[in-house]
């Protein structure tokens, strides 16, 4: 580990995936965030000797502030809105269809860009382990969450290298265990802990789900 917390995401996966070495013999599933969490995730499926997949969620960002999230939409139809934020930056209902729309589009992009034809793994009463590269707000984990749970997970871990001490505290009820290696008291972006943290392409996130 370095003075920045990890070296890059595949340094997270793996110290991530050592983490979790006690859920190898459960047939668990590995679902990784686009996009940088299928990085980690690709890392800890490869530890566990685990299928991997992913789970395309999108923030609903506020209008003027796009790294404030609103809420989040997942596939399978899932939106999940913030609405004490939503009064206190007085958002209107136009604004809020507006960006819906918009990340709908990126969304289907993402999973036409990702999936293409092939179906998603069945999550039916397996054990699911979600893995992103951090947890600050933890709205598209909240999505995540709710996503995987409509379509009827056994049980759901959530594995993270770094998060906000006080996200992961409240997104407890959510699952059956959370892993985080680095809850620092400290917590202003995900990417403050990571020598490395570059955007991940669309064309690496292929690559990682076509080499799992």
């Amino acid at each position: 580990m370095s003075d920045m917390g990890f070296r890059n995401r595949r340094d997270a996966g793996k110290q991530l995936g050592d983490a979790l070495a006690a859920y190898r013999d459960r047939d668990p599933l590995v679902v990784g965030l686009p996009r940088g969490g299928v990085v980690v995730a690709a890392e800890v499926a490869a530890a566990l000797e685990a299928d991997l997949d992913i789970l395309v969620v999108r923030k609903l960002g506020a209008p003027g502030q796009p790294e404030l999230g609103l809420g989040a939409i997942a596939e399978g139809g899932v939106l999940l809105l913030n609405k004490p934020l939503m009064r206190q930056v007085r958002v209107t209902k136009e604004q809020l269809q507006s960006t819906i729309d918009a990340e709908n589009e990126e969304l289907k992009r993402r999973l036409e860009t990702y999936r293409g034809d092939r179906e998603p793994i069945d999550v039916t009463g397996r054990l699911v382990i979600v893995v992103d590269d951090g947890l600050a707000t933890g709205g598209t984990v909240r999505a995540a969450a709710g996503a995987l749970q409509h379509l009827g997970a056994g049980s759901l871990v959530l594995a993270v290298p770094v998060g906000s001490p006080r996200t992961v505290e409240e997104l407890a009820p959510l699952f059956d265990d959370i892993i985080c290696l680095e809850t620092p008291v400290t917590f202003w972006a995900i990417g403050q802990f990571y020598a490395d943290f570059e955007q991940t392409s669309d064309e690496e996130v292929v690559e990682l789900l076509a080499g799992s």
